[in-house]
């Protein structure tokens, strides 16, 4: 696919996510982490206007010059910005002067692409913010989740949304791996994010991981068990977060454990579907309790690198996880899977050049890893060496949980 038939195919995706949104819809905001669906359209056009249109295309036309100051998200070097815990207080710009800018970007775009071709720095960066765009598709799917799930009606975001099968789990074993020094990281060989490198040794001791998820139904053997209640199982900040927000169930679940609220609308809870919608603190006090422990980041490439990667993804279209089938071991699709290594830079890693470089290094405190991807990633997003990352008590992405141990413990 040569590089303007993807930049197409790309941003078109990403509007025929909203094409079940009502304008009304476009512009809440239902908590600080959440970004309206009308922000994430047009910070990603403001992405490539602000990378690529002005440094590359001498006589380009800035849309609206209140924009840069609007939808920059967190790159200073580059100005100041709105407070994204205020980004729902935008009323203005319109809806459809959103849908304007799109499309007067795209027209530069697709002109600049075809002016540069392709194995060039335009084409490196064009390629950076497609991915960029990919990352805020499932970050707009998440976001508008929390917002519909805010309502009494708990309307689907999308009611068209397939069925999603539904069967028998498989039994939970574990796979073992040796220990020794494997190379983890990208190997440059396509596009990675500058966090993923360099690829470096690292040395593991012997381990084991799940071959699948941990499903609805065994967590919720976790809740009967009165784990919510037993301090003894939770990291300190944990336990604070539980008696603080009155966490005793995964968000979206109802409160009599029966229904959960999906981008499909409410449906009954499948017990044999991967639990989603934990925080760090939940899947670690379910890994004590269960008397596992969550994988390492380098523990989890080591055990996925060799899977396919494929998998329940955006394009399958439940939008949420599904039973495994035995075919695959779900690390890629579903739900992203806390490790228990913190977010930070590997040994070498150098952010790239410029503002591009406030991209992912500045994160690299206070945050811990995920891996694999989600039931709302693109599905040529993933891959064994993506890391992302979020805090410990974040809940409204599709987070889930693989368990491992030592090799030797039953």
């Amino acid at each position: 696919m040569t590089l303007s038939a993807r930049f197409a195919n790309v941003r078109s995706k990403t509007l025929s996510l909203c094409q079940t949104l009502e304008p009304e819809d476009f512009v809440v905001q239902s908590m600080p982490d959440v970004s309206p669906t009308k922000w994430h359209l047009a910070h990603t056009t403001w992405f490539f206007e602000q990378f690529l249109l002005l440094p590359y295309q001498p006589d380009y036309r800035v849309f609206d010059e209140q924009f840069h100051y609007l939808f920059n998200s967190y790159y200073y070097s580059a100005g100041s910005m709105h407070p994204r815990p205020s980004r729902g207080l935008l009323s203005r710009p319109l809806v459809s002067e959103i849908f304007r800018y799109r499309d007067h970007v795209n027209e530069a775009m697709t002109a600049l692409i075809l002016s540069h071709g392709e194995r060039s720095e335009v084409e490196e960066r064009v390629v950076l913010g497609l991915n960029h765009e990919q990352q805020h598709q499932e970050l707009l799917l998440t976001d508008i989740k929390h917002v519909f799930s805010c309502h009494p009606n708990l309307n689907a975001v999308n009611p068209e949304l397939a069925d999603p099968p539904s069967c028998a789990a498989p039994e939970l074993e574990f796979v073992t791996h040796p220990g020794g020094v494997f190379e983890i990281g990208a190997d440059g060989g396509e596009f990675c994010f500058d966090n993923e490198t360099p690829r470096h040794e690292t040395l593991v001791q012997p381990f084991a991981v799940a071959s699948r998820l941990v499903t609805n139904g065994e967590f919720l053997e976790f809740i009967e068990d009165k784990g919510y209640e037993n301090h003894a199982l939770w990291l300190s900040d944990g336990w604070a977060a539980v008696q603080q927000h009155g966490w005793n169930r995964p968000l979206y679940w109802s409160g009599d454990r029966e229904r959960e609220f999906t981008l499909g609308g409410a449906r009954p809870i499948d017990w044999h579907a991967p639990v989603t919608h934990v925080s760090y603190y939940e899947a670690d006090a379910f890994a004590r309790w269960a008397g596992r422990r969550l994988p390492t980041e380098a523990e989890w490439e080591i055990a996925a690198v060799n899977d396919s990667v494929e998998g329940n993804m955006m394009d399958a279209n439940h939008w949420q996880p599904i039973a495994a089938d035995g075919t695959n071991r779900q690390f890629f699709g579903d739900t992203w899977e806390w490790t228990s290594s913190p977010y930070g830079p590997y040994p070498g890693f150098k952010p790239l050049s410029g503002s591009l470089g406030e991209y992912n290094g500045k994160f690299m405190c206070n945050q811990v890893t995920v891996r694999g991807a989600s039931c709302v990633t693109a599905n040529d997003h993933a891959r064994a060496s993506y890391r992302s990352f979020f805090y410990p008590d974040a809940r409204w992405q599709f987070l889930g949980i693989r368990l491992a141990k030592n090799e030797g413990v039953d």
